[in-house]
């Protein structure tokens, strides 16, 4: 993490939202659509562009969850705004510090880069010095897709990086190591 957040979003494949109704079978469930939360059934599986899932526990008001919905086709991770943009799942999900499994730093930003606010542009630049040359290139090439003109895309191309960094080495032989 580059800074402190208010909340914790979760992300599971959309296939896997009947095994999250099982996994936590007595909360209750909201889907957003339109920026708004309304019930989600419990026969309804959810289709594209609906990607955000909000689920409460019952036994503690308190507690609340936030799940978002990813892409996949076969063996890779799918970009939902522009299903050309993939990754490997090997390489799209990553193990951060104390083991914990998150989503690759690169997607995380893609993500953020559609309209990003000042706590994106602040989450980019600090996450930019920590990324290997693979990964900022996997975001370059990304953001081209989707936005050729993005104000990211000159600051990832000057960023001097630390070639004595391992996760910067250029003889890395992945395609996208995040």
């Amino acid at each position: 993490m580059t800074r402190p957040h208010e909340d914790l979003e979760i992300a599971i494949f959309r296939q896997d939202q009947a095994l999250l109704r099982r996994h936590l079978s007595d909360w209750t469930f909201q889907k957003v659509v339109d920026r708004h939360k309304i019930i989600w059934p419990a026969d309804e599986e959810l289709k594209l562009p609906i990607h955000e899932i909000h689920a409460h526990s019952t036994k503690d008001p308190q507690l609340s969850l936030e799940f978002l919905l990813n892409e996949r086709i076969a063996h890779d991770w799918v970009f939902r705004r522009d299903t050309r943009i993939r990754m490997p799942l090997k390489h799209a999900i990553v193990f951060a510090k104390g083991n914990l499994t998150i989503l690759c730093p690169a997607i995380v930003l893609l993500f953020k880069a559609k309209d990003p606010r000042p706590k994106d542009d602040a989450d980019f630049r600090s996450a930019r010095g920590e990324m290997s040359r693979d990964q900022l290139r996997w975001l370059e090439e990304s953001l081209r897709v989707c936005d050729p003109t993005h104000r990211w895309l000159n600051q990832i191309r000057d960023s001097d990086r630390d070639s004595s960094s391992p996760s910067a080495s250029p003889d890395s032989t992945e395609s996208y190591p995040c």
